[in-house]
């Protein structure tokens, strides 16, 4: 009967445990932003197989025309004149080896960049986070102030809709902290995590830079993606419990061999 209730046991915790698992996987594809079709130092177009320009697997980058002034840049070259935009010195790489990274300038003709997210569950809640930083390019002056990414969740969005505040009716709005450098100056790498509620088992996660900054260009930077379910208090309550009966019969067995 023991031994029953041991196994009945462990199974109870490794389905927990495999609940929690799910509920910290990655739904996003591509969050590094290192799958390219074209390399890791180009514009990011809207149309695959223009000259000059690289898609972003998983990602969609459209301003209503093309791609927009969206980049993808790469640590090991961004401060150098390999880079097709080349970041002033000041700026410092997230992680050291050399990683991608996408960048936009909120003054000159923005992209949004979006992904179609599957796999949600409607009512339940996602915690989305992704690390940004604000740098300036060589050539340019001025200070940049109160630049942040504008994130939706829920319909495909155009530059427009966010601009003119006519987002579709259920898409979810979120601002990231904004950032502001001294001329010539970088942010340092930020953190940024928000929540936002499934409305349907597909919706669209939706980035574009904002800013009315002087000083141009202020490419926002953008890293990590991560969208992950939030665990149910419930299933943090039940695999704690389960965890606690092994561990009494561990030590009443314990007990008795002593």
């Amino acid at each position: 009967m023991r031994i029953k209730s041991i196994l009945l046991s462990l199974s109870a915790v490794a389905a927990l445990s495999a609940g929690v698992a799910n509920a910290s996987t990655n739904l996003v594809t591509n969050g590094d932003f290192n799958q390219t079709t074209n390399g890791n130092n180009n514009q990011v177009g809207y149309t695959a197989g223009v000259a000059g320009e690289t898609m972003l697997t998983g990602w969609t980058s459209y301003n209503g025309n093309n791609g927009g002034y969206n980049f993808v840049l790469n640590d090991s070259q961004v401060t150098t004149d390999q880079s097709v935009k080349w970041l002033k010195s000041s700026y410092t790489p997230l992680t050291s080896g050399g990683n991608n990274f996408f960048a936009s300038d909120a003054v000159y003709y923005p992209g949004v960049l979006s992904q179609t997210v599957t796999g949600l569950t409607s009512g339940d809640k996602y915690t989305l986070s992704f690390n940004y930083a604000l740098a300036q390019q060589v050539g340019f002056d001025g200070a940049n102030a109160n630049n942040y990414w504008k994130v939706l969740f829920g319909d495909a969005v155009t530059v427009q809709q966010i601009q003119t505040s006519s987002i579709p009716v259920g898409t979810q709005s979120k601002d990231s902290a904004a950032l502001s450098i001294a001329s010539g100056g970088f942010s340092g790498w930020q953190t940024a995590t928000m929540t936002f509620t499934a409305q349907s088992a597909s919706q669209v996660l939706s980035f574009l830079a904002e800013g009315t900054a002087p000083g141009a260009p202020p490419f926002l930077l953008l890293d990590n993606v991560s969208l992950a379910a939030v665990p149910e208090p419930t299933t943090w309550g039940m695999m704690l419990g389960g965890m606690g009966l092994l561990g009494f019969m561990a030590r009443r067995r314990a007990a008795k061999r002593a």
